[in-house]
């Protein structure tokens, strides 16, 4: 927690206005009983009327002053903790932006999401109140002590008893709580996980049927946090009866020590309610500082949290070269492998590969041979584990990774776009297109008919995750934002499965007149790869086939299968 502190360095003064206004508004507050007992002991006691009226009034003085510095305080409060949680957000969104591919597979992504969001907010609740309240309630506890003395020191002796008895309470029933509520913390950051994994796999749970197991996992899980809550509640409602009697106790020992004070003549009626009081007070603040306390605890658990996220060293470096050195081979695997973390296996191996510039390349094999990992490979999404890949010549880890991806276009296998407009997500690809390139951009990946029907054409509005567009425009429109950013190498990572044959074959023409573009095409279907001058074909993560398309269909049994397959099926569909 106290790592993340220096997010307040631009926000000294408030850091310091806060607490001070504060302690004003605590001072007005201590001055309060004072004036009670004025009212007692000179104006109701003479019956004074107009003294009563007078110290009324500086009783809703002190109130206005105490508001007013309160509201200050609150704002200075206020303005420090969402400066705060704003630099930190931003920080940690920055930092889990470097992270590599591998890393955030590694941790996953719900976790950063709960960082960002539930941790950082609990931090920055807690800032807030730690601003107004830290030094607030020890000054006031303090403070109304030191009062009551001087008031009449015998019968503050009472206070010098009741409020170690009262820390004791407080602060060990804390002390218990803490650990509880931190189990807690944990097991809700589990519920947290489960709620948002069901949300984003909502269609699966639903076309299998398996809405009953879900809500019985989750409602198992549920129970068990429910357990803690309520254990660790229990424990916690145990300190307003047990202050409240230690208090009560204290009350009647300042009544019967202070009534005889009072027999005596050393005490006055209106002292007697002053110090009652200030005992009052003491239970109020106990209460706030304890409760302040305990949510320190899960905001410092949260803190360490985020820390956590922040001591993740980003284990992908970047070199210096802006360009390669050969132009005339784009793109070159020598020998590549790559092992996924924690896996047991390689998701491809010993991959050998040259591409020509402006060379088209077709990708095919089974399920799970390792197609997207290999293109994933040339924007440096993943590194080699074994082997060297090579654009223009040299090593991809000597490039700067912002140079080495404005060279890269990417089309997913999930289509994603983002809410906004046609044009913003467009865009997205060179913020510095003309609308020409935009409109080529739409014609080459065939948008541009289903556009241009929209009411405002290019700038129709896109929904969150694009839902207001079919599966077949969303891949369209993701091609077409690959295409504006102009790459020099594009990649197609199965991206017009959703499109239908002729509009494939129209897209895949319209690609191939592009100048000095080098495509890498990774498709299930042979009839989208077929006319690319190199066809790599992978089985299990190797390469089994490496040639054009009637080369492979002689040499190649998997290509062939694949070949035959698809061709024989769309020939009996078409009788």
């Amino acid at each position: 927690m106290l790592r993340l502190f220096r997010y307040l360095k631009d926000y000294k003064k408030e850091s310091f206005l806060a607490p001070l206004f504060k302690m004003l508004e605590a001072t007005f507050d201590l001055l309060v009983p004072l004036v009670v007992a004025k009212i007692i002991d000179n104006g109701i006691a003479g019956s004074d009327s107009n003294y009563v009226l007078k110290m009324g009034g500086v009783l809703i003085l002190l109130a206005m002053l105490g508001l007013t510095f309160s509201i200050i305080a609150q704002y200075f409060a206020a303005k420090a903790s969402a400066g705060f949680g704003k630099q930190l957000r931003h920080d940690l969104f920055k930092h889990i932006g470097t992270l590599s591919y591998t890393q955030i597979d590694e941790h996953g992504a719900s976790t950063f999401v709960t960082r960002m969001t539930a941790d950082i907010n609990q931090i920055q609740t807690q800032v807030n109140m730690v601003l107004r309240l830290l030094l607030r309630s020890p000054f006031i506890v303090f403070g109304a002590m030191i009062m009551a003395f001087f008031v009449d020191f015998k019968t503050a002796l009472v206070f010098a008893v009741a409020i170690p008895v009262l820390s004791i309470i407080v602060y060990g029933i804390m002390l218990i709580t803490i650990p509880l509520y931190r189990r807690v913390q944990n097991m809700l950051d589990k519920v947290m996980g489960s709620t948002r994994e069901n949300l984003n796999g909502t269609r699966v749970i639903r076309a299998f049927n398996q809405e009953n197991k879900e809500i019985d996992k989750y409602n198992e899980e549920n129970a068990i946090l429910n357990k803690f809550q309520i254990f660790a509640g229990k424990i916690s409602t145990l300190m307003n009866p047990a202050t409240y009697i230690v208090i009560n106790f204290a009350i009647i020992a300042i009544l019967w020590v202070g009534g005889k004070r009072v027999d005596s003549g050393y005490l006055t009626q209106g002292k007697v309610v002053a110090l009652v009081n200030y005992m009052s007070q003491i239970l109020v603040e106990l209460i706030k500082l304890a409760s302040l306390i305990i949510n320190l605890t899960k905001a410092f658990a949260c803190a360490r949290r985020v820390n956590e996220i922040f001591d993740i060293t980003p284990d992908m470096t970047e070199g210096t070269l802006t360009e390669g050195s050969d132009k005339n081979i784009k793109v070159e695997f020598d020998n590549v492998s790559l092992t996924y973390k924690n896996a047991g296996d390689a998701s491809i191996s010993g991959v050998n590969l040259k591409v020509k510039t402006g060379e088209s390349v077709g990708i095919i094999g089974g399920t799970g041979s390792g197609k997207t990992t290999l293109v994933n490979m040339i924007p440096r999404f993943y590194d080699a584990t074994e082997g060297v890949v090579r654009i223009e010549g040299d090593d991809i880890r000597e490039f700067k990774i912002e140079d080495l991806r404005n060279k890269v276009g990417v089309v997913p296998q999930k289509a994603l776009l983002f809410k906004g407009t046609i044009r913003s997500n467009l865009m997205w690809g060179n913020e510095n297109a003309t609308e020409e390139d935009l409109v080529d951009a739409l014609k080459r990946s065939q948008s541009y008919d289903f556009v241009m029907e929209k009411e405002n054409g290019i700038d129709s509005v896109v929904a969150q995750s694009g839902r207001n567009f079919s599966g077949g425009q969303k891949q369209r429109l993701s091609i077409a934002r690959a295409l504006v950013r102009k790459p020099e190498i594009l990649i197609l990572d199965d991206s017009s499965s959703a499109l239908d044959f002729a509009t494939d074959a129209k897209l895949r023409a319209a690609i191939r007149e592009l100048k000095g573009v080098t495509t890498f095409i990774v498709s299930q279907r042979a009839s989208s790869i077929m006319h690319a001058d190199q066809i790599v074909v992978l089985d299990d993560g190797k390469v089994v086939g490496l040639g054009k398309h009637e080369e492979l269909l002689e040499n190649c049994e998997v290509y062939r299968e694949i070949y035959n397959t698809q061709f024989k099926e769309s020939a009996k569909e078409g009788k």
